[in-house]
């Protein structure tokens, strides 16, 4: 194992952390988020070196690129984790048994977490963040497409760590090879967690490779019912924020289904998708043949035509991450939930609709990690969700489920207390 050192480096290094006060952890998260900021020319200057080897129409540019205000925003995030209550030392369970011994069941961190991800490198902070404030150590492997903005950050967080005492081992970043990956998921005895993010390729790689425990944050396809009795002037805002936002991240919107209904109110539905605001590029659409023929009726087909088109039996189930999106027809709720059944990827998923048996029958029978009703599928984010940051979205059902912040990268073990009492 060629890493091997490194995994031993952070093992040993991560024995420090659980030692330091929350009060020192939230004060070097502090600095970190002032070094961001205080260094914006030269995370940007790195991460310029990525995008010149991306092509702008590819859908991750968008991920990869860093700017001046999503520093700040990356810097507020940190700030914001600092000020989170330690997810160290909680009791959560006691108990005396009749033989007098003190049972207390107390939160503590994994250890070391291994995180592998592609072209977004705001993650390195945000799993940074969220493993120190947690008293976890982290191994990161990042993808090629984002390695020079990788390497500043981290050159930066190490810096920090140093001026204040801490071991910079507490942080690496593995090469960003093929090779570190496969080392990494064999890295049993070294890394106590392993946590894959980006798409559903990379996912069921580390799942079918690994052997260290993964917890699998799945890939995003994301349906939106609009039920019969949805409203139109909701449901155009929900639909256009769940897809446009930023198309190339998980939670974003892959397919909308439409009660047949309200077909005659499909093109205004999605019009504002064809004729976006902000400089943003319109959404191809595609659509099954009941929708088409509601769409092609409409003036709105004489404007954009182009970005018509037929759907396929690919274009459901697909997790587009670009601006692109299925439409499918439904003939009741029941057809809806059978589509996501098939379709959904167990993320997220939403309906619109003023009719609350429906919604509750929605949410209720939906087997997702975040079920949404009248909202955009844009809000499955730990920091939307009051966490802080967000270490990734789970899909699976053993352990944490929807996104993951700091009390779900701990772990706990039982401390007992007695006075000489043995068993008979």
């Amino acid at each position: 194992m060629q890493l091997k050192e490194t995994f031993e480096r952070v093992k040993t290094a991560s024995r420090q952390l659980p030692l330091l006060s929350n009060e020192e952890r939230n004060e070097i998260l502090n600095a970190v988020a002032q070094a961001i900021e205080d260094n914006k020319d030269q995370l940007l200057e790195a991460n310029s070196q990525d995008l010149a080897r991306m092509e702008r129409t590819n859908p991750l540019y968008d991920r990869l690129m860093l700017t001046p205000e999503r520093l700040s925003a990356i810097a507020s995030d940190m700030r914001n984790v600092a000020t989170l209550p330690s997810p160290l030392g909680h009791v959560t369970k006691q108990k005396t048994l009749p033989n007098g011994l003190r049972l207390k069941r107390v939160s503590v961190p994994f250890g070391v977490i291994g995180m592998i991800y592609e072209a977004r490198p705001n993650v390195t902070f945000d799993v940074f963040s969220l493993c120190f404030k947690s008293g976890n150590a982290c191994v990161l492997k990042g993808g090629r497409d984002a390695d020079a903005s990788n390497r500043a950050g981290v050159a930066l967080i190490h810096s920090v760590l140093q001026r204040y005492g801490v071991s910079p081992d507490v942080v690496a970043l593995l090469p960003a090879t093929h090779e570190a990956t496969g080392e990494m998921l064999n890295a049993v005895g070294y890394i106590d967690l392993c946590i894959p993010r980006g798409g559903r390729k990379l996912i069921d790689y580390v799942r079918d490779t690994a052997r260290v425990p993964v917890i699998e944050t799945g890939a995003g396809v994301v349906n939106t019912y609009f039920d019969l009795d949805g409203d139109l002037e909701m449901g155009k805002a929900i639909v256009t924020n769940a897809k446009t936002r930023r198309v190339s991240v998980c939670n974003a919107l892959d397919c909308l289904l439409i009660h047949q209904g309200r077909l005659g109110d499909l093109a205004e539905l999605i019009a504002p998708l064809l004729s976006p605001t902000g400089g943003k590029p319109a959404v191809t659409i595609y659509a099954d043949e009941e929708a088409y023929s509601a769409i092609a009726n409409s003036s709105l087909f004489a404007l954009h035509s182009s970005f018509i088109k037929h759907a396929t039996a690919e274009s459901f189930g697909t997790e587009f991450m670009d601006y692109k999106m299925a439409v499918k027809t439904v003939e009741s709720l029941d057809e809806a939930l059978a589509h996501i059944d098939r379709y959904g990827s167990g993320h997220s998923e939403a309906i619109i609709t003023s009719n609350e048996a429906a919604a509750r029958k929605f949410q209720q029978h939906v087997d997702a990690a975040c079920v949404y009703w009248n909202a955009p599928t844009s809000f499955t984010d730990g920091a939307q969700f009051g966490l802080g940051a967000e270490i990734g979205i789970s899909t699976q059902k053993l352990g944490p489920r929807g996104p993951m912040a700091l009390e779900e990268i701990t772990t706990y073990k039982w401390l007992i207390e007695g006075e000489g009492q043995t068993r008979p």
